[in-house]
């Protein structure tokens, strides 16, 4: 599976201008070995929406900058913002931001940019969402939302995540989504692993197919609001079987990343 810095749109476009702010970090988890989520104090932050990305800018003391797009994580209700970033070989901006950044340290992001690949609490219908890998971040921004405003609206919509991830131990967010998926949430969550199983391992273990897409998923008669995101082949397969098995094409929304070089 292919991950990336830079994450976007299928529909390409150019991002709204928005000024630069200065960010500055306040938490630092350890989600995977290779995985960091990133709190962050942004003062002047207008505000986002469930799916939606920033960009962040770093620059070198000899003035160098280096800039990469990143789905936002947290709900939109969150005083802060949230990045989750994986640490990719030799990603010039990923391999500070995953390995090397401290509480403490800034650097400049300017957002929320994308008006695509959003949810938002007020949308009818049940929520089917497809992650590949690190593409559960924008996914994760929508979940945290539905938990975070369904007692205000009295109830939530059902709620469907089909995660495929490489072994257990590449789960992001693993102990949050169990707890998301509690009793009464109408949330299930379903994990399938493509590069080993644990001792014990009673879940899936295979690359995301039509059988699971269906036995798995929400039926197409629902009229589930769809997201797909992940690494590229994986996106334009889910999408295309989806379609297939009979999910109206004006409800899915994707969002794919590859490989960038650096």
């Amino acid at each position: 599976m292919t991950v990336t810095d830079t994450r976007g749109p299928i529909a390409p476009g150019l991002a709204p201008k928005k000024r630069w702010l200065t960010a500055t970090v306040r938490e630092v988890t350890i989600e995977t070995p290779r995985v960091r989520s990133l709190v962050l104090d942004v003062p002047g932050w207008p505000g986002h929406r469930a799916g939606q990305h920033v960009d962040v800018r770093l620059t070198a003391p000899d003035g160098y900058q280096a800039q990469r797009s990143y789905s936002i994580a947290s709900a939109p209700a969150a005083n802060t913002i949230t990045l989750t970033v994986e640490m990719l070989p030799d990603g010039e901006v990923s391999s500070y931001l995953a390995g090397e950044v401290q509480v403490g340290d800034k650097f400049e992001l300017r957002g929320p940019i994308g008006g695509y690949f959003v949810w938002t609490p007020e949308l009818e219908g049940p929520v089917f969402l497809v992650a590949g890998g690190s593409g559960i971040v924008p996914l994760m921004a929508i979940l945290r939302e539905r938990a975070a405003k369904g007692a205000l609206l009295g109830a939530m919509q059902p709620a469907r995540l089909i995660y495929s991830s490489r072994t257990y131990e590449d789960i992001i967010y693993r102990a949050e989504l169990e707890q998301l998926a509690g009793p009464g949430t109408g949330l299930a969550v379903v994990h399938t692993l493509t590069r080993g199983t644990p001792a014990g391992w009673t879940g899936l273990a295979r690359r995301i197919d039509a059988m699971m897409l269906a036995e798995a998923g929400i039926p197409p008669d629902q009229m589930p609001r769809i997201f797909i995101c992940g690494p590229t082949p994986l996106v334009e397969t889910v999408a295309f079987t989806l379609r297939e098995l009979g999910h109206s094409l004006k409800l899915i929304k994707t969002e794919r990343f590859g490989p960038t070089g650096k």
